[in-house]
């Protein structure tokens, strides 16, 4: 027999976790710390290994991934599953309207709803007595495979509903549909994790979520970043609501997220125009969308009209500009990273792609080339997506040239000629050779950048002009450079040779995180280079630090520790530091206020010209208090600080309703007296 009160404490547990996963994968309003929310499941997790009786089918613990299945089995959905007829101008929605109207008078009054067309996996997510008790893929629209224990592992999907008990009871049966993604800072943030780990990264965030979503094994599922946006209810045991406006109100009053974008349009030409408008803003959203869809937002009416083959003739997709093109792959060429890495690029015959001449791509790495076969005079498919790198997605092998031979990856260092290496379990190709002068260029520009130590006039052509006229054989001699040294590099006169002297001079100020990021060290960006500013004083502290002090900090799991670690043993480093120290780049961190730290987990952005603080300045008091900043501007961003001349991430924050401050609200804030 279970005691009463465990069984009660229980349920207590999983209702509270159900809430915080909500309010901090869906609203991005958090009450609790991660480790007070580890503590909970912690709790329930120990209750449920000891009474395994307890273990219920919405319980939070079922997230982490069940055992592999063999195989899919397919479900019948309860009615079709409805795919769009596209629209590509604004005549053409005007003609979709025309055709409609002539069926039906009403709607020379009606109104729409523009929402936009998320690029992502559709799910139909059933719900009994409140409780999630199947998902399924929308297979041909009639029949999907059953992908339960993958979507349980997705956090923003509700276990039960409603999230909030105080919203009443649920529907004793429902029916949700809606879109599994990956949000764009999410898959950017993966990708960088897995690259710098040495392993394979992904193509675009649909596909990744897609394959994630039908992998076999749940726990790979789970180790996906997956997120849910849902638009629809498909059935359900209540009355459902008359107009797609109060169907999404009532979805997110349940607890499924949905899409902040979506807006209510009086008549046509509104819908237009707010289309228009999405698809102006499209590289802003946080999600891939590849159009807006407009529909009639009177269901009942919609319902009327009917369907022609399998779309509803009340919504239409108007779709964006597409952002793929086809042209031939005229060479391969590979590039050697700071860390050794070499990666391949695809030269291309230039190729307009959303208004920009495409001559690259990235091939992501020599296993993608392989396992896409693609072979140099291809005709490829790339695409370019907003600011992002375009990409190759593959070859038309329709039209594939005869004796077009295989892509053989180099087997020696382009740049100096060193053999190279793969490790084990890694998809990274490396050239090991630390005098390689490839790998000096990227090193010089990696800490000279904005993000460390920030020396104006040293980027890549300089560094390579340094490289070349052998002026410095690591980073550390840049500080013994004189103006001489630099006038007999090209472009050089003394005045501009006196700037970048002077520029160097200048970095010696620069914080310990920026000195740390700066260095290069596998795996630490900025956010781990705060991370450890706040537990060493100086680089020697943390070059004496063993790897179980490493493992202490939060964020740093065995394999970064190890990497740091390793880096502050290699004698070449050593000898970097030592050169450093004696040049007076030696920075020390700034003593952390007593008590609890009053930005802890809080993420902020920076933008435009603080009036009492440099940026560094700003960055170094939002670390110094427990927090850190980032980039740009996401749901999960808590505040934008905001200065003379701010660029665009104002609008971004305006856009996404995030909160700004002006420096003298962020010291306000960093004192505890709010902003």
């Amino acid at each position: 027999m279970v005691p009463p009160e465990v069984r009660a404490r229980a349920e207590e547990l999983r209702r509270e976790i159900h809430l915080h996963n909500h309010r901090y994968h869906v609203l991005d309003q958090p009450l609790i710390g991660d480790s007070q929310y580890d503590g909970l499941l912690r709790e329930l997790q120990q209750i449920e290994s000891e009474h395994p009786e307890l273990i219920t089918p919405d319980s939070p613990s079922l997230r982490v991934g069940g055992q592999p299945s063999e195989k899919f089995r397919k479900v019948r959905h309860p009615s079709p599953i409805l795919s769009l007829s596209n629209a590509y101008t604004a005549d053409e929605v005007g003609a979709w309207f025309d055709r409609l109207h002539r069926l039906d008078e009403r709607l020379e009054k009606a109104d729409f709803v523009v929402e936009p067309k998320i690029d992502g996996l559709t799910v139909v997510l059933h719900y009994g007595e409140g409780v999630f008790e199947l998902g399924a893929t929308r297979g041909d629209g009639e029949v999907g495979e059953d992908i339960t224990p993958n979507l349980r592992t997705v956090r923003s999907l509700p276990l039960r509903i409603p999230v909030d008990p105080k919203e009443g009871p649920a529907p004793r049966r429902l029916v949700v549909r809606g879109e599994a993604v990956i949000l764009r800072a999410d898959f950017e943030a993966m990708n960088h994790r897995l690259s710098e780990a040495g392993g394979r990264t992904y193509v675009n965030p649909r596909n990744t979520a897609s394959g994630a979503l039908r992998q076999l094994d749940p726990r790979l599922t789970a180790a996906r970043p997956i997120t849910l946006l849902c638009y629809a209810i498909v059935e359900s045991a209540d009355p459902i609501p008359g107009r797609q406006t109060e169907v999404l109100a009532h979805l997110s009053k349940l607890g499924f997220p949905v899409a902040r974008e979506t807006v209510p349009a009086p008549n046509l030409k509104s819908a237009i125009e707010a289309a228009e408008k999405l698809k102006g803003a499209r590289e802003t959203l946080a999600y891939e969308a590849d159009g807006a869809v407009i529909k009639v937002n009177d269901l009942r009416l919609a319902a009327d009209l009917g369907v022609v083959g399998k779309d509803p003739r009340a919504a239409i997709a108007y779709k964006f500009p597409s952002q793929e093109a086809t042209t031939r792959l005229s060479d391969i060429g590979v590039n050697v990273g700071r860390t050794g890495v070499i990666t391949p690029y695809a030269i291309l015959e230039p190729i307009e792609v959303g208004g920009v001449t495409v001559r690259q791509a990235t091939l992501h790495n020599f296993d993608y080339i392989a396992d896409k076969d693609i072979r140099v005079g291809d005709t490829v498919t790339i695409k370019r997506a907003g600011e992002v790198i375009p990409y190759v997605i593959g070859p038309v092998l329709d039209v594939r040239p005869r004796g077009n031979r295989r892509f053989r990856p180099p087997e020696v260092c382009p740049s100096c000629g060193e053999k190279l290496v793969r490790l084990p379990e890694e998809v990274a190709v490396y050239c090991v050779n630390a005098a390689c002068p490839a790998q000096l260029v990227r090193n010089l520009e990696h800490f000279a950048a904005r993000g460390a130590m920030d020396i104006e006039g040293l980027g890549i052509r300089v560094s390579e002009e340094l490289v070349s006229a052998r002026k410095v054989s690591d980073v550390a001699d840049l500080y013994r450079l004189e103006v001489r040294d630099v006038l007999g590099l090209e472009g050089f006169a003394e005045r501009k040779a006196a700037n970048l002297i002077a520029a160097i001079e200048a970095s010696k100020s620069r914080p310990l995180s920026r000195l740390i990021h700066s260095l290069g060290i596998h795996g630490v960006g900025e956010a781990v280079a705060g991370d450890l500013t706040r537990h060493f004083s100086d680089l020697e502290a943390l070059q004496k630090a063993p790897r179980e002090a490493l493992l202490e900090i939060e964020g740093i799991g065995p394999n970064l520790a190890e990497a740091i670690w390793d880096w502050f043993r290699q004698p070449r480093n050593r000898t970097i530091l030592r050169k450093l120290r004696k040049a007076g780049v030696w920075p020390r961190a700034e003593s952390a206020p007593k008590g609890r730290p009053t930005l802890r987990g809080l993420s902020f952005v920076l933008t435009g010209t603080l009036p009492s603080l440099t940026r560094d300045e700003a960055k170094a008091l939002i670390e110094r208090h427990g927090g850190k900043t980032v980039g740009s501007v996401s749901q999960k961003t808590d505040f934008v600080v905001v200065g003379e001349s701010p660029g665009s991430k104002l609008e971004d924050a305006g856009k996404l309703g995030v909160p700004t401050l002006d420096d003298a609200g962020l010291r306000r804030l960093a004192e505890g007296k709010g902003g």
